[in-house]
């Protein structure tokens, strides 16, 4: 599904993150770049979700991403060499995506580029990273790397929906209902869900009684909610897009005050979206997923708190200072992570120049382990480079009083699935 292109010009926003002193950073002390072999940056694209229906996302994602590279860079960078990100709008669409990756590669001579988020984009522009040879990290969820796209296309900062629903689809079934009714985008994103959650209900002994696919673009759901059958016990939703929160107003609008399923919803139908929403109060009780908790939990890490403080986000995961401006907290953490893999990877190669793209990719996928960390702050994560997908722990997160309240944090391994490619063993 594409969207109508933005007339404006993208803008382009080069950062150089070099301020000394930041308490920030990973170590302590000024930037240090004296044993480089060249003081030249190395220049990173990001594919930015600026503009189009993934706008919420993007305005995020450059956020967390601009906070990751001041902490890289005061910690002296890679391989001793500043680091440039350089941003441009791909629109969320999949043709500008694929536009935009080359003008990144070609133009503006980064030496890779990393950031998409929605799949259709992913997807249309992987073919273009593998023919220029250019490494493509996206930070999507898509199950389109693990399932095979190229070698030159990895996704290291995030899990897949694959394995996120088969983790949670034992807590659904057994705590919530066999029987499930989903809604979901129809598109690629959309698709994954469909298609592997009702593999892993099956298993469980339950089964999806109805699908109700919605375009993401789609501005009102009243008239998808009667398709809902009576005997639904779970009803499975995941949105995207600016009318999310349409989406889950007509929802209570339409169930009322009156007897209805269990929800489990996909923090996707609410992210950039604050849960004390007027209108939204029909979600008490109801369980999301959640890639990492938005709100602050008893027990969240040092390394939570750091990485909050760096991105400007408080304890309700929304931006300091203004409580209206909700981040997308359960996604954004992947830009983060896969900017400190890429320092990982570069550094293992010993990466020099464009010539040692190669070695980048056979770098990540020796990598098998990512340790809960302030590089790594969603937590410790177990990474397939025969797939090029990493993998990681799931949190299920209940509405109580209006705030998210973690009730259950999957095992790394209940996530894992069978290999369907090994990309180790294709040429580039």
């Amino acid at each position: 599904m594409t969207k109508e292109r933005d007339s404006a010009l993208p803008r382009r926003t080069v950062l150089k993150g070099l301020g000394a002193g930041s308490a920030l950073a990973l170590a302590g002390g000024m930037p240090r770049y004296v044993q480089a072999q060249t003081s030249e940056p190395i220049r990173l694209g990001f594919q930015l979700h600026r503009t189009g229906i993934g706008a919420v996302y993007g305005r995020w994602y450059q956020r967390t991403t601009e906070a990751a590279l001041k902490v890289l860079n005061e910690a002296g960078g890679i391989n001793g060499r500043p680091v440039e990100i350089i941003f441009e709008d791909d629109g969320t669409d999949p043709k500008r995506g694929s536009e935009v990756f080359e003008k990144l590669a070609v133009q503006r001579k980064c030496d890779l580029v990393f950031g998409a988020l929605f799949s259709h984009v992913v997807v249309g522009t992987a073919p273009r990273a593998a023919e220029l040879r250019v490494p493509y990290l996206v930070c999507s969820e898509g199950h389109h790397v693990a399932a095979g796209l190229n070698r030159w296309t990895l996704q290291p900062g995030i899990t897949d929906v694959r394995s996120q629903v088969i983790s949670m689809a034992p807590w659904v079934s057994s705590n919530l209902g066999k029987k499930v009714t989903m809604i979901y985008p129809d598109y690629a994103f959309g698709f994954d869900h469909r298609d592997f959650f009702q593999e892993a209900m099956k298993a469980q002994g339950g089964e999806v009684i109805e699908l109700i696919p919605v375009p993401p673009t789609e501005t009102s759901f009243t008239r998808y909610l009667p398709r809902i059958p009576s005997e639904t016990e779970v009803l499975y939703h995941v949105m995207v897009g600016p009318a999310v929160l349409t989406f889950v107003k007509e929802l209570g609008e339409f169930y009322g005050t009156g007897a209805h399923p269990e929800i489990f919803g996909f923090i996707d139908s609410l992210e950039g979206i604050s849960t004390e929403s007027p209108g939204l109060e029909f979600l008490e009780g109801s369980h999301f997923w959640e890639g990492m908790p938005r709100y602050r939990q008893p027990d969240s890490t040092e390394f939570d708190a750091f990485y909050r403080k760096a991105v400007g986000v408080d304890d309700s995961g929304a931006a300091v200072g203004d409580p209206k401006d909700v981040s997308t907290y359960a996604h954004m953490f992947s830009c983060w992570e896969t900017l400190f893999v890429i320092k990982k990877a570069m550094e293992a190669a010993s990466y020099k120049g464009p010539d040692d793209r190669q070695a980048i990719v056979e770098a990540m996928e020796a990598m098998t382990t990512f340790a809960d960390s302030r590089e790594h702050p969603q937590g410790d994560k177990v990474f397939n480079g025969r797939t090029h997908q990493v993998f990681g722990h799931q949190f299920i997160s209940k509405v109580v009083g209006g705030k998210l309240e973690v009730v259950q944090r999957t095992a790394i391994e209940d996530g894992f699935y069978p290999d369907a490619v090994d990309y180790t063993t294709m040429p580039f």
